[in-house]
């Protein structure tokens, strides 16, 4: 459990949407199950062996750098474009649920790095316990997503206060900005 907390808890796009989602209270339910239920299914799949077939084949993890480098630039130009324009979380239209399932499921899946942390490094780590103990490791790595998502999605509501200002926003949303940005060029460069 401690070593999937390690890999999902580090700051990149999908927690910091799921951070928002949770402090607008808007489809939140959703957005926590989708990034729960992709890291189970990308854990087990490295758990049943699906790593090494990724890592013969890295042409694949070619695709989703490029695609997923793509994608992190185009969310760094919304949060800049939000930054400029700063509202309160209140203010802003609510999206439908379906646009915010298919946004979380595009940042879950188009992130290379999610592929290396839960198929090739969980997966490894998971397959190096043994046969009697690598689906245990497996449900503690699961175990994990499932605490760091749902204290994410709904905690956030806590901060609600906190983040309810146009000023504080449009600091979060450079910051993602900025983020983003080093994460889409850390991608291209390795």
């Amino acid at each position: 459990m401690l070593t999937g907390l390690a890999l999902i808890v580090a700051i990149g796009a999908q927690n910091a949407f799921v951070l928002r989602q949770g402090v607008r209270r808007e489809h939140v339910g959703a957005v926590v199950a989708v990034c729960m239920a992709g890291d189970a299914l990308l854990i087990l799949a490295g758990t049943a062996g699906i790593g090494a077939l990724v890592t013969r084949f890295p042409a694949a993890l070619e695709v989703l750098r490029w695609a997923g480098a793509a994608y992190l630039l185009w969310f760094a130009v919304r949060s800049f474009r939000a930054a400029a324009r700063p509202s309160a979380l209140a203010e802003q239209a609510p999206r439908s649920r379906n646009s915010v399932i298919a946004t979380t499921v595009a940042l879950t899946f188009l992130n290379p790095h999610v592929y290396l942390d839960t198929v090739v490094l969980l997966g490894s780590l998971a397959n190096q316990q043994g046969p009697g103990l690598r689906w245990i490791f497996a449900g503690g790595a699961v175990a994990g997503s499932v605490l760091w998502f749902s204290v994410l999605g709904y905690g956030a509501r806590i901060l609600a206060g906190v983040l309810a200002s146009p000023r504080t926003w449009r600091w979060i949303d450079a910051s993602i900005g900025v983020l983003m940005v080093i994460l889409a060029i850390r991608l291209v460069l390795h």
